[in-house]
């Protein structure tokens, strides 16, 4: 069905969780991204989501990215991240492929950003939940601050591998969800 698609996502490299200063141009592969996916299915929309989407905001510097998929839209979503280069997750604990994740790098001048694309199915709360919690994040510095500490805190205690960094750090994000729903 994509005969035409340039590959554009290079090999990833999974990296030790760290709190990295926020860095402005994962905006802008952000931003490339959707490009690349919207000239292909006009129908989809990659948000910027995550730390990386929240100016100020410290974080392990992985670009996240959503993609909410209509009834249908996943297999042929797939297949797209698939011909632009992106690669499924691995590890221990992969995303199933019903709500599946991809990973991949782009260069932007330069340097090469790691991303992470969440395909999450559009009548699913998490789509809402994500949203609302970067958007809170954009909105609040108190939160902001509060937010990034806790990730330090996290790293302090020796916590570096991504998934159990990231399950570390889904605590603070529910209390947040449950607090300000």
């Amino acid at each position: 069905m994509f005969e035409q698609v340039e590959t554009i996502i290079g090999r990833y490299e999974a990296m030790e969780a760290a709190c990295r200063p926020h860095d402005p141009a994962a905006t802008e592969v952000a931003r490339r991204v959707g490009e690349a996916v919207s000239s292909h299915m006009p129908g989809l929309f990659v948000e910027h989501v995550g730390s990386t989407a929240v100016p100020g905001c410290k974080g392990k510097g992985i670009v996240d990215l959503m993609i909410a998929v209509g009834d249908g839209q996943l297999p042929t979503a797939v297949e797209l991240l698939d011909k632009l280069g992106f690669q499924p997750q691995t590890g221990p604990d992969p995303f199933p492929e019903d709500r599946p994740m991809r990973v991949g790098t782009l260069d932007h001048g330069g340097r090469d950003f790691s991303i992470h694309l969440h395909l999450i199915p559009l009548s699913s709360p998490e789509v809402i939940r994500t949203r609302k919690f970067r958007d809170w994040l954009g909105a609040d510095e108190d939160l902001t601050a509060a937010y990034v500490a806790f990730k330090k805190k996290i790293i302090s205690k020796g916590i570096t591998d991504s998934n159990e960094y990231c399950k570390a750090k889904g605590e603070f994000i529910e209390q947040v969800l449950e607090c300000l729903a």
